[in-house]
């Protein structure tokens, strides 16, 4: 109800990311918050990462909503949350269902187990990507700051990468926050405009999905009839 006031207040759409019980399910949640205050409904995580310092599966069911997009006052928003932003497949989806801006609430940083380890350009170009192939702008939020625990294992220490940023429709960046400090990140798109664009580009046009049923298999063979 706090943030259902908010946005109605601000009339602004706010995306509230939150743990969610379900009965005896566990299930990493966003809701969307349209600027009247009204609750559009939420999307579960589908897409669930273990490794150090993410052990996520220990806690968290994979989402059962399906990937889905919000129609709000300003746009048609597709939300996905963190990992799912390493699957094109997810980006892909929501635009299919009229997405207009991607968005991806995010925590990552570096790698407990390595420290040379820096994927966070790797992170941007992936997303950069996504809006680029389907002709969105795209929103990515990113924590900042340090995590520390102590585990069985010893101290498990986790830099966020911040860098938060908003991508164009060619992937190009056109706002961007650094690595220390909270941001507010503001562009302006016509996205009118950019619909117009999208359809002349021809990659939806274009698409074979009759080719692509080796997608619904986990290792590439015996795709459905």
């Amino acid at each position: 109800m706090r943030m259902q006031n908010l946005a109605k207040e601000l009339g602004v759409v706010i995306p509230v990311s939150f743990f969610e019980e379900a009965n005896n399910a566990h299930y990493n949640s966003i809701a969307i918050i349209d600027a009247d205050g009204s609750d559009l409904g939420l999307y579960r995580k589908s897409h669930i990462p273990d490794g150090p310092g993410y052990q996520e599966k220990f806690y968290f069911n994979p989402g059962d909503t399906g990937f889905k997009v919000f129609e709000t006052k300003f746009a048609k928003i597709g939300v996905a949350i963190c990992w799912d932003q390493w699957f094109p497949e997810a980006a892909r989806a929501l635009v299919l269902q009229g997405a207009e801006i991607l968005l991806y609430p995010t925590a990552i940083g570096s790698e407990p187990q390595d420290e040379g380890l820096d994927s966070r350009e790797h992170w941007k170009r992936v997303m950069q990507g996504h809006a680029g192939a389907n002709l969105v702008p795209l929103v990515a939020s990113n924590r900042i700051g340090k995590e520390v625990i102590q585990t069985e294992h010893g101290r498990s220490e986790i830099t966020f990468y911040g860098n938060s940023f908003i991508a164009g429709p060619t992937g190009e960046i056109v706002a961007s926050a650094n690595d220390k400090e909270e941001a507010v990140l503001v562009a302006e798109f016509d996205l009118a405009n950019i619909k117009r664009k999208r359809h002349s580009w021809g990659i939806f046009r274009d698409r074979r999905p009759d080719l692509y049923k080796v997608l619904l298999t986990l290792d590439g063979t015996n795709p459905r009839a």
